[in-house]
């Protein structure tokens, strides 16, 4: 009967419609990511839980899917800087243990009362005490649910271990079934871009590629490496600038060079690799995604429009205008002539364009805008 006594653990009474309820949850979230959260409050109910939270273990906290309280606590951590403080979340995993986990699985006593994430971090919020566990969805992620109970409660007991157990099946069917949908859009995204003519992938927060089509398949692996490390480009100089954009990418800093120019060959002309940082929506920590690097060519003989070089480069309008003016041959003292500027603003507003290229000096830029650049190996 559905309103008979199903679970009386940790002062809460549980009945049988309170845990189906849970359960549906769950999958309506499995459809609809954005209801992960009230998922997460429904099973925090279940062990008299202050907040709980989503993530893929290779992210940091700011990937996480959270109820709004823990929401705030990822937020402080995060601008503490110290990821490496979370030793908690490394141990459990390494356990490989097919169900929740406790502090006390993980740490012993005098640990925890030691450690600098319950000292610096939980204890400071009122927090100290965790149910947890490690779900492995297909396509090699690992996701975390952690559910955080206050300290003045005392440890997760045994009895509310068994009950979120039962759930655990439900918890994990809902995230690998989230996790299918995430990447069939993932695909779908990469195909909508080959019917425009862009070679696009779809970069994991591995750099490795989740998705691809036909049209930067056929670029593999002449201009781009699948390599086991993950994503890489043939051009040794090109690699190094791609690298550093995925590295900043993977600690959500901007700045920098996010369009890497590739240089022509006797197979291809020239071409200019883009990063684009996918952020912010809940679904994307599913599918692991972390980016979508896309290629577009580079026609020889002219320079790019001042409309296209915007996009290509992410230049400012005035940006653009120098470097347009000098693939086309003018010095720095003509463009600030023409525009009534100082040489020395122009300077300063080329010296920004070679940080956006990756170009070093006006001889490498008007090569790369004339779709010839040479990169030395």
């Amino acid at each position: 009967m559905a309103g008979l006594l199903y679970f009386a653990l940790g002062g809460v009474a549980m009945t049988e419609y309170a845990v189906s309820k849970i359960v549906d949850d769950l999958y309506e979230a499995a459809a609809v990511a954005d209801l992960w959260p009230r998922a997460l409050e429904s099973i925090t109910s279940l062990i008299n839980g202050a907040g709980a939270s989503l993530f893929a273990a290779s992210t940091t906290f700011q990937s996480s899917i959270s109820t709004p309280f823990m929401s705030q606590v990822i937020e402080d951590f995060a601008a503490m800087g110290k990821p490496e403080l979370n030793r908690r979340s490394p141990r459990a995993i390494a356990l490989r243990h097919p169900g929740f986990l406790t502090d006390l699985d993980v740490f012993t006593e005098d640990e925890i009362r030691t450690d600098p994430f319950y000292v610096e971090v939980l204890r400071p919020r009122g927090l100290g005490w965790c149910a947890g566990t490690a779900i492995f969805v297909p396509g090699g992620d690992t996701l975390i649910v952690s559910i955080e109970r206050r300290f003045e409660l005392g440890p997760v007991s045994r009895e509310c271990v068994a009950a979120l157990d039962r759930l655990r099946p439900h918890i994990a069917r809902a995230a690998a079934f989230s996790a299918r949908l995430a990447l069939e859009r993932v695909r779908a995204a990469t195909e909508a871009l080959g019917l425009v003519g862009l070679p696009a992938a779809v970069i994991g927060l591995n750099h490795r590629v989740l998705a691809a089509n036909s049209l930067f398949e056929a670029l593999v692996p002449g201009v781009f490496c699948d390599r086991r490390r993950g994503i890489s480009l043939a051009n040794s100089a090109a690699d190094a600038l791609l690298s550093d954009a995925l590295a900043r990418n993977s600690v959500g800093s901007g700045g920098g060079v996010q369009s890497i120019p590739i240089s022509a060959s006797e197979e291809r002309e020239a071409m200019v690799v883009h990063l684009l940082p996918i952020r912010g929506a809940a679904h994307d920590i599913f599918a692991s995604a972390s980016a979508i690097i896309l290629a577009t060519p580079v026609t020889a003989g002219q320079a790019p429009s001042q409309q296209l070089l915007e996009g290509l480069f992410d230049l400012s309008p005035a940006e653009a205008r120098v470097a347009r003016a000098i693939a086309n041959g003018e010095t720095v003292e003509a463009i600030a002539a023409a525009h009534r500027m100082s040489a020395q603003t122009i300077r300063t507003q080329l010296k920004s364009v070679f940080a956006k290229t990756g170009a070093h000096r006006q001889a490498e830029l008007v090569r790369l805008l004339a779709g010839a650049w040479k990169f030395g190996d």
